[in-house]
Parts: C-alpha cells; structure tokens; sequence
C-alpha cells in the first residue's frame, strides 16, 4: 500500500483509461497540494517540487492498495518502465501532500524531469483550470 498525489491526467475527474485503472485499483482520500510549480506541456502538465510554501499544485490524492502492481502500470504510463530518471520527462519521487483539513501526507508523484525555462507556467497550480 502507498500514496499518490496527481495533478492532470490522472486526476479523480480525468476519464482516460489509465485514470479508469487507478481509480478501480485505489481509494481516492481527496483534494490536497503539494508546494511546487506546474508547467503547460500542451496535452498534460509537468510539476516540479519546489521548497517556497507560496508554490502550490493543486491535485487529488489516492491510496494505493497493491503498490507495486499499480505503479508498475503507471510508471509506463509516465514513460519510466526501466527506472532511468536521466532519459525520461518524469521521475516518481517523494513528497509531502497536504489534505483539505490540513493533514500532512507522504506520497508519490511524477515529477517533471526536464528543463523548465522554456515551458509556459500555471500560476493557479490547477491544470483543470488552465
């Protein structure tokens, strides 16, 4: 068992298959954040972490019932089967979330793996409402 904080494709309310997959393969605990930015990569977003409380993205967070059989489906998703983060536009990293009444999760995320300098911010931290 595990946690996962999403941001885009995989959120609560996203409809694709993958989305479909973790919500029959998980418990949805709810709204949270993390402290970071999120970039607009045209189809889907990219978070990176960032350490200034004022830096939020906007998500849902799941709990995992058999972890390792999940996150192998959404590591390929994400596109880091092989587990080489320096090749890959992700890396599934550790994270504090942080619930709507204030709870503190640890959890899993992909974050964004590449350069950011070029990529158009999110200000609102909410890529559903980009």
């Amino acid at each position: 068992m595990g946690f996962l904080f999403v941001y885009g494709t995989l959120m609560h309310t996203a409809n694709n298959g993958v989305s479909r997959f973790l919500r029959a393969h998980s418990e949805f605990v709810g709204d949270a954040y993390i402290y970071g930015r999120l970039y607009d990569l045209g189809d889907y977003p990219g978070a990176v972490p960032s350490g200034d409380a004022s830096e939020r993205v906007y998500g849902h967070v799941f709990k995992v019932m058999d972890a390792d059989a999940v996150f192998k489906v959404l590591d390929d998703y994400e596109g880091i089967g092989d587990g080489d983060p320096h090749v890959y536009a992700y890396v599934r990293r550790s994270v504090t979330a942080y619930l709507g009444d204030g709870t503190e999760v640890s959890t899993w995320f992909y974050a964004y793996h590449f350069p950011t300098d070029a990529l158009r911010l999110i200000p609102s931290g909410r890529y559903l409402n980009t």
